[in-house]
């Protein structure tokens, strides 16, 4: 299986959509960490869902698709850019036992799920949408009802191996749409997919065996792979909103920082002389790596 998220659409209606499969960059994640088996299935349905979303929204920036909980997993997380890197992380209490098939709301309870928009350029942007639904797509689907007004079908699955997902979304009616019955027709037609075709066949096959009686139009698939977007210089603006109190007296004790990235694992040493750089810059330098 590629890596690799697909657009399509119907000719002549105001249906669009986009179906994702992943295998290395799901395996990559996984790699990092040993998580237990229904945290691995909901991280892989994350990263398929911030695929999603990412070429959905078209942002020339970063998307990042935060699940906060209030019990046994604190926080799942998935993060993508508009160069087809994804990388994800879950936090959660490795002395709890959790049941192979415990659902998002079983792992999460009543928590939030937080979308957020990261420009290269221009503000911030975060929704915020509350875990009212069992899985992550039909929280999903309520976000899109209510911000951005916008019908919106997801299908999302995992395995431990491999990660698909499917979204189909009605766009603003205008002259254009030929077709008033066409979402109806292929809501249906899309909720006869099973998790295994999903899975398992080429992106191409799902389309023909879904919507081979339409007229659909499917363009170049977009190359996806695992990518961390840590660096030295972000590890040091952060280590700056500590502060000098908080950082010298880091330093008394260990006599230099040594932190790592919790996404890819990548160390990072700060020296004693590099702390001090840090404290005295209004914006954290990028020290030289040693």
């Amino acid at each position: 299986m590629n890596d690799e998220i697909q657009r399509f659409l119907f000719d002549d209606t105001n249906v669009r959509g986009e179906i994702v499969q992943l295998e290395t960059a799901y395996g990559e994640v996984l790699a990092r960490q040993d998580y237990p088996a229904p945290i691995r299935h909901q991280l892989g349905e994350l990263l398929s869902a911030v695929a999603l979303l990412t070429e959905t929204v078209k942002l020339d920036g970063t998307v990042s698709l935060e699940v906060r909980g209030k019990q046994g997993v604190d926080v799942l997380m998935a993060e993508s850019n508009p160069g087809g890197q994804l990388r994800a992380i879950a936090r959660y209490d490795e002395n709890q036992i959790f049941a192979d098939d415990a659902s998002l709301r079983q792992l999460v309870g009543d928590g939030q799920i937080v979308i957020t928009l990261d420009p290269v350029e221009g503000n911030r942007y975060q929704g915020i949408v509350a875990l009212e639904h069992d899985q992550l797509a039909g929280c999903l689907e309520a976000y899109f009802a209510q911000s951005e007004q916008l019908a919106t079908r997801l299908w999302l699955s995992a395995d431990g191996q491999r990660s698909a997902g499917l979204l189909l979304q009605q766009l603003p009616d205008d002259a254009s749409n030929q077709d008033a019955d066409a979402w109806d027709r292929v809501v249906h037609l899309a909720a006869t997919i099973t998790a295994d075709e999903m899975l398992t066949l080429p992106a191409q096959d799902v389309l023909y065996r879904l919507f081979h009686e339409e007229t659909t139009r499917v363009f170049d698939p977009k190359a996806l792979a695992f990518g961390c977007t840590c660096s030295r210089e972000r590890i040091a603006n952060a280590l700056h909103t500590f502060g000098a109190d908080e950082l010298r007296s880091i330093l008394n004790e260990q006599k230099a920082v040594d932190t790592q990235c919790h996404f890819c694992h990548t160390q990072y040493h700060f020296s004693a002389a590099d702390i001090e750089a840090i404290i005295d810059s209004p914006e954290a330098p990028s020290p030289t790596l040693h």
